[in-house]
């Protein structure tokens, strides 16, 4: 299994509407075949940073749920809601795989 994480950088006027673009991913990537850890808004501290969590099997499996989660409805239309209201200033993924013991499977 890998992680990805996405730091947003959000307009800090416009929390509202990545909150409702989060809440639109939480039905749509579970649906799409990722396993959605969360999304995350700004509360104490940064006004700006937000992070959004999931994890899914390998970059193979990335790729077909990128595909699906682009052909999905309600992906479509959150994408189209983010270009359409900027709250979106900047978007960063890494993806990672856990390597603490005694989390992490051994080889």
């Amino acid at each position: 299994m890998i992680t990805c994480f996405i730091r947003y950088e959000i307009d800090p006027f416009k929390k509202a509407a990545f909150e409702t673009y989060a809440r639109n991913w939480g039905q749509a990537i579970p649906r799409c075949g990722a396993d959605l850890i969360g999304y995350f808004a700004p509360h104490e501290g940064s006004a700006t940073t937000a992070y959004g969590v999931y994890t899914i099997e390998n970059l193979a499996a990335y790729e077909a749920y990128r595909a699906r989660l682009a052909a999905d409805p309600l992906g479509r239309e959150n994408y189209r809601f983010a270009q359409e209201e900027r709250f979106i200033r900047r978007e960063d993924r890494v993806f990672l795989k856990l390597a603490s013991a005694p989390h992490a499977k051994m080889d």
